[in-house]
Formats: structure tokens, sequence, C-alpha cells
């Protein structure tokens, strides 16, 4: 991979003005050699082997990021579907087996120095196993007891449909997991369809199966790389700016590559893919809706913003692309509203609504993220905006995802703070008609005919 001067300068502009980074360097860990059907021992080995793992990617992302001057953000490991490993310990009677490992994997996080590890997994698209019910009925108590440990769990996917049953649970997991922590837990936990088995993001995180058994996944992110760009060509049309945004994605996917290539090549270890997902944080300009604002929207959310955010999607995607063999997990747009100050403004003007974020999630990259809805709402009508996304996801063959926050004690229109990259939410407001008898039914939604081609 040849650089020219030219292109080292301009990334360093964007590093120092735009706020470019690496946002996360991923390690991709199997925990399938630690398992042992003694639940105290399985949790030390997988405790020592994340600890020794983990070290090393903290020591080498911190070598490269000093020896090439490109930010690093975030150091994290993830894991095998942690529900795939507790079978033996179920089998052997050990019921509290997931809130045990939920700690060790925890205090690894801490001792290594990572910022959080993902894979306290269940995939259930089709249907779930005991150990996956299991480790859905803790993730209430693991994750309001631990602070890095993340969650992911496939409802849904494209070929098996929406596991109904599945979604229905997950609405009252989440209400239980929001009551335990005022909220933070909720931040943590996320829910998909069609997960991509390797995505280095936040919560859903984890190593799929065919994966190696260690690998470098990294997440670049560079919506003030972006925003600089479209605000520099005010006269240009759509087409031009599409043209505009894949070129910068294209010099940003090449840097995600350098770095990740490096780290992989220092640990020995292989390289897997760089995620060119255009995620926010609550910097001034770090913002996907001042994205679509440049592009000529009066605010984010108005009528518009899909066409704009499907325009922004595609380019990113295809310059990507045509910088990296390797790119993969979910690059494109990330629309988080507790992460985006943009978003928050448009919530708080009343334009950005929950309906024009999911018709928006049909063409971004993840789906209704970091949404903080008031404390009363029912389990149900969360389950009810699950299956919502779940069905988007399912039938036009793409990731969607739900991380939703019921913010217990506050109204629509209060706020409810995270902290760090996580920001502020305001609440915004549930439809007040129930689906709560829907829900009820359960069963499975079929997979759409599309599920059947090839």
């Amino acid at each position: 991979m040849l650089y020219h001067h030219e292109e080292i300068l301009e990334t360093v502009r964007m590093i120092n003005h735009d706020l470019l980074d690496i946002r996360t360097v991923t390690l991709g860990l199997d925990l399938r050699s630690c398992i042992h059907p003694d639940p105290q021992l399985m949790a030390q080995q997988i405790k020592d082997k994340v600890t020794t793992e983990a070290r090393k990617l903290v020591a080498v992302t911190n070598e490269v990021e000093r020896e090439l001057g490109i930010p690093i953000v975030n150091r994290r490991v993830a894991t095998n579907p942690i529900a795939d490993l507790g079978a033996a310990a179920l089998a052997a009677g050990h019921r509290d087996f997931f809130p045990l490992l939920a700690q060790a994997l925890d205090e690894a996080a801490q001792e290594s120095g990572i910022d959080f590890i993902g894979g306290f997994s269940a995939l259930v698209e089709k249907g779930a196993s005991h150990a996956d019910l299991a480790l859905i009925e803790s993730l209430p108590e693991a994750l309001s007891t631990t602070s890095r440990v993340c969650s992911s769990i496939c409802l849904a996917s494209t070929k098996a449909g929406i596991n109904m049953d599945a979604v229905a649970k997950m609405g009252s997991i989440i209400k239980e997991a929001a009551e335990l922590s005022a909220g933070q837990a909720c931040a943590k936990l996320v829910v998909f369809a069609n997960a991509p088995t390797d995505n280095p993001f936040m919560a859903g995180a984890f190593l799929g199966a065919g994966e190696p058994e260690m690998v470098i996944n990294v997440g670049v992110s560079g919506p003030g790389v972006i925003r600089a760009v479209v605000e520099s060509i005010p006269d240009l049309d759509l087409g031009g700016v599409a043209e505009a945004i894949k070129r910068a994605a294209f010099k940003i996917t090449r840097m995600g590559e350098l770095v990740g290539r490096e780290v992989s090549r220092r640990m020995n270890i292989p390289f897997g893919i760089v995620d060119l997902s255009l995620a926010p944080t609550p910097a001034a300009g770090d913002s996907v809706a001042q994205i679509l604002e440049a592009m000529g929207l009066e605010i984010c959310g108005t009528h518009g913003t899909t066409a704009a955010l499907a325009l922004l999607n595609d380019a990113v995607k295809k310059g990507g692309t045509m910088a990296s063999s390797a790119v993969g997990g979910l690059s494109g747009a990330f629309i988080p509203v507790s992460e985006d100050q943009g978003m928050i403004e448009a919530v708080q003007a009343g334009v950005l609504t929950l309906s024009k974020l999911e018709a928006m999630t049909a063409v971004c990259s993840v789906g209704l993220d970091m949404i903080a809805i008031p404390g009363e709402t029912p389990a149900e009508t969360i389950s009810a905006l699950i299956a919502d996304e779940m069905a988007i996801g399912m039938v036009n063959n793409k990731t969607t995802a739900v991380r939703v926050i019921p913010a217990i004690g506050k109204k629509t229109g209060e706020m409810i703070s995270f902290g760090g990259l996580l920001g502020d939410a305001p609440v915004m407001p549930m439809k007040e008609k129930a689906a709560s008898i829907f829900i009820k039914r359960g069963g499975r939604i079929p997979a759409p005919l599309r599920s059947l081609t090839n």
C-alpha cells in the first residue's frame, strides 16, 4: 500500500481539523478452547485468555498510534457468542453461570485496559436453546452489574424470519435492565436482524462462525471529514456530491487498512476487515445529521432526509469498497440519536421523530440506535418497536438493529445522560395505542420469498 506525499498531508489535515480517527481496533477472540463443565474453572480460563490477548492489543495499538500519529479512540475485544459456551455448565446444573462469566469478562476488560468487550450474545433468529434462553434471562443482572460487557441478540434474518417469541422476551428484558441500572445497561444491549459476524463496533460486536481464532477488525469514523467535504462544494449537483463523498471515503478507508494491517502484523494474527461507518460523537462538527444538512436540508428529519441519507450511505460504501478488498462489518452511516448533536437538536425542535428515524433505517447501516423513550413504556410496546425494525431488515435483506433505553422516571422531552461517547438523549414519545395482543401471539414471522434466492 503506497501513499503519496499529498495524501499523507491531507490525512494529517483531516486528523487535526476534521476529527478523523480510528474509532476502534477490535480483537476477535475465540474462547471455545476454554469450555469446561466446572463454571469456576471455565470463567477463570476465559478471564486469563482475554486478559493476556487484550493486553497485547493495547500495547500494540499504543505503539502504532504513537508511531503513525493516527488517533485510536477505543481498543475492544469481541468473543464468540457466549451462549454457545454455556451449554456444558448448564448441563452440569450451574444456572448462575452467565452472571459469573459476565463478571469475569468485565474484570478481564478492566485489568487489560480495553474499553469494551462484546460477545455476551445469542443468535436466536430461528429458535433458542436452553443456553440461549439462560443467557437472555441473565442480561439485566449481567449488564447492570458490569461496566464494560456488551451484548447483542440476533432476533431475525432474511433466511430465517423473525423469532417473535424472542422479540416479546426482549421487550421485558430491556425494561428490566433499565430499571436495574437507570438505563445505563441498555446502552450496552442491541438486538439485530441480519447481524454481521465481523462488526468491530459496540454493542454489536461478536466473533461469528467461520472467523479465525483471532482476528483484527478496524472501525474507522469520519463524519467531520465528510461534512467538511460537502460544505466545500455548495454548487455541485447531488451526483457531484456523491462523487466527492466517495473520494473522501476512499482516503479514510486506506488509513484504516494501514492501521489494521500494521496491528495484525505486529500481533502475528490475521487482518479481517475495515468497517467504514460514519459513527458520530457528541463533539461539535462530528455529526451525521450535519452532513445531511450540508447537502441542503434546513434540519435533519425534514422531508428529503431519507433520500439524503441514502445518497450518503451508498457513496460511503462505494468509496470504501474501491479502497480495499477487506471492507466489511456495517460500513455506512450510523444514526445514534444520543451520540449526534445535530440529531439531538432536530429531536428537540420536533422535526426528527421516531417514525422518521424508522424510515431512515431502511437506507442507513444500522437502525434505531441510542434512543431514549419514556420509562413507563410497556414492555409489549418496546417489543412492537423491535418487531417493526426486524421486519425492515428481514424484508430488505439488510442489517437493522434497535438500541433503545427506557428512561426510568423521565417523561417525553426530558434528557437522560450516558456520559462519554454515548452522550445525552432527549426522551422521545412512543405511540400510545397498544400492540400487546399482536406481540403475545408469539411464534415466528416466516422468512420472505426472497429468502429462497441464492
